[in-house]
């Protein structure tokens, strides 16, 4: 039992012989609301805001009475460029290019050439891509105007996409050149 209490004797009061006076406790801290609490033997206070920009000459491993005293700098160290409004770097504006910058040798502005006119479709493929596309479109249609999805409606969607589906992938161009070198090795 001596063993098991051992580890008890400095912490509690009761076990010593000495009363614990729980009033006096609270008014002890009560009266010490408020107060910052003393720094532990070794550490050093914490620098005002003022001081977090200059260099840190004292360490934990000096007494205070030793610590050398620095003189503070006239401004702050570091700090940033600040423009007023409309002249800072990204308000800058490059002049406006004009036919004098340019020499003998350059062309002078880009102007790209207008592109080829479509190729005109035939018939088949214009009824391909209508069941490809107006399929999908009917089938949402008769789904948001509550119509009757009847057997005739269905199939001239789902058919018409199929249908025009198939076609377009059976009408693709294949260009079959032997002497393309685009299509890998050749051996």
């Amino acid at each position: 039992m001596a063993e098991h209490d051992s580890d008890r004797e400095g912490r509690e009061p009761d076990e010593q012989g000495v009363p614990f006076d729980e009033a006096a406790a609270w008014a002890a801290i009560v009266a010490g609301f408020g107060e910052e609490p003393k720094d532990p033997p070794g550490t050093k206070p914490f620098k005002p805001i003022e001081d977090l920009a200059l260099l840190e000459a004292e360490t934990n491993d000096q007494p205070e009475d030793e610590t050398p005293k620095q003189e503070k700098p006239a401004g702050p160290l570091g700090g940033s460029v600040s423009f007023a409004p409309g002249v800072g770097p990204r308000d800058f504006k490059a002049a406006e290019p004009s036919e004098d910058d340019f020499d003998e040798d350059d062309e002078g502005h880009f102007v790209p050439p207008e592109p080829p006119a479509l190729p005109a479709a035939d018939t088949t493929a214009k009824f391909a891509w209508l069941g490809v596309i107006g399929g999908p479109i009917l089938l949402l249609l008769a789904v948001v105007l509550g119509w009757e999805m009847t057997w005739w409606l269905a199939t001239l969607s789902i058919g018409g996409f199929v249908g025009g589906f198939a076609t377009l992938v059976v009408r693709m161009r294949t260009d079959e050149e032997d002497d393309d070198p685009g299509r890998g090795a050749v051996v």
